[in-house]
């Protein structure tokens, strides 16, 4: 196997075992909803503050990078979530439980803009696009398959805290296996804190070609963010509207889930072939419709189209990050990917406290044609990205 191949499994196996890891929280929030008495409002506080603390640190983790090295880090993250789950198994008050969700995000700071830095320099323009869009994919087959675990255990008469021991053992081991691994690929080590430009003889800095198309990029990053982030943290409730028993509905993130495997890699090669723009613009189109339609269908249809809604509704990254190394110097993609991932977790912090609001207030309808609209006008910034800027770089948008 190549180098390159060998250092996108890596990180597709740390972007696994993080994001299922958060993933999982989705379905154990209507857990602790029934055992706890929580409000929707309450659940998506805790999910809020799991997101919270990933947009403190996902900046920082960018700049330590360069000090600490990737690999360093991304055991360290793993190391952070695997106690936060240890310890969730011995929360019993709703406050103990929020400690834990915050602990959780601390550690999943320390991964995504470590390991896309590593993919994206790693790999040649032509096949960084499709690189970024296995390695998004590979994120939702770790959500699919903890979420499913998860929902699994529940459905079977598998007490909770027993699967969430056997997570906090999977993160704390993999993340041994995986800073050996990337050790022996010779990856992930410290970088230059200061790095100067050869051809212009400047300091790079934070390394933006276009500081207006970047700003651009993180608007739509954040609309697109907190659409998904609530879609996941309220659709089993909305599924459990419609009548569906509660060990059910829970199986409703699972199946966006896996509509989200396929529609990272769809969506990733369809950023490459057609453009951004273009990918973007459709993906956005057909995720509103889908999150409308839904509205309209009864249980039973509502749980055989949630696949298809996922492979809109989680494809739609795989496009919007693969533009970050576009806009970003070859040495700084650890800042410009932290930055990104700041500006999603704050999204994914903001999203669920605001419709949890509006669903408490105003109910489910309301809810989700507001998350329709949000994914609309998430299409008008990545539109105007620079059309100048573009032909200088040579690549789609």
């Amino acid at each position: 196997m190549q180098r390159k191949k060998r250092i996108l499994a890596v990180c597709c196996a740390a972007h696994a075992i993080q994001d299922g890891l958060g993933a999982a929280l989705y379905v154990i929030l209507p857990v602790l909803a029934q055992t706890f008495g929580l409000t929707l409002t309450q659940i998506g506080a805790l999910r809020a503050i799991y997101s919270s603390a990933m947009a403190l640190l996902e900046t920082l983790s960018g700049l330590l990078s360069e000090h600490l090295g990737e690999r360093n880090l991304l055991t360290f993250g793993l190391t952070c979530a695997g106690l936060g789950y240890m310890l969730l198994l011995f929360s019993d008050t709703y406050w103990m439980i929020g400690c834990c969700f915050f602990i959780i995000g601390f550690g999943a700071a320390f991964q995504h803009a470590l390991s896309s830095s590593m993919v994206s320099s790693t790999h040649d323009f032509q096949d960084r696009r499709s690189a970024l869009g296995i390695y998004n994919s590979s994120g939702d087959a770790g959500k699919l398959i903890f979420a499913s675990l998860f929902s699994l255990a529940i459905t079977i008469g598998i007490g909770w805290k027993t699967t969430a021991g056997l997570f906090s053992w999977i993160a704390l081991v993999g993340g041994i296996i995986i800073l050996f691994s990337l050790v022996n690929l010779s990856v992930g080590g410290k970088s230059p804190t200061s790095v100067v430009d050869m051809e212009t003889g400047k300091k790079i800095g934070w390394g933006m070609s276009d500081k207006g198309s970047f700003s651009l990029l993180t608007t739509a990053v954040f609309l697109d963010s907190s659409v998904q982030s609530s879609f996941l943290t309220f659709v089993a409730f909305f599924v459990a509207a419609k009548q569906v028993p509660l060990n059910i509905a829970t199986f409703a993130v699972t199946l966006v889930l896996i509509g989200g495997i396929f529609g990272k890699v769809i969506c990733g090669f369809m950023a490459k072939h057609i453009g951004t723009r273009q990918a973007f613009t459709l993906i956005q189109f057909l995720t509103a419709a889908g999150i409308v339609l839904i509205l309209n269908l009864d249980k039973v249809f509502c749980l055989i189209f949630l696949p298809f809604l996922g492979v809109v509704l989680q494809g739609s990254t795989s496009i919007t990050y693969s533009v970050v190394s576009d806009l970003i110097h070859p040495e700084r993609l650890s800042r410009g990917f932290s930055l990104i991932y700041t500006v999603s977790s704050l999204a994914c912090f903001l999203g669920p406290v605001a419709l949890g609001i509006i669903s408490d207030y105003f109910g489910f309808e309301i809810t989700m044609y507001t998350m329709a609209g949000a994914t609309l006008f998430s299409v008008v910034p990545m539109l105007l990205l620079n059309r100048k800027k573009r032909r200088q770089m040579n690549y789609k948008l």
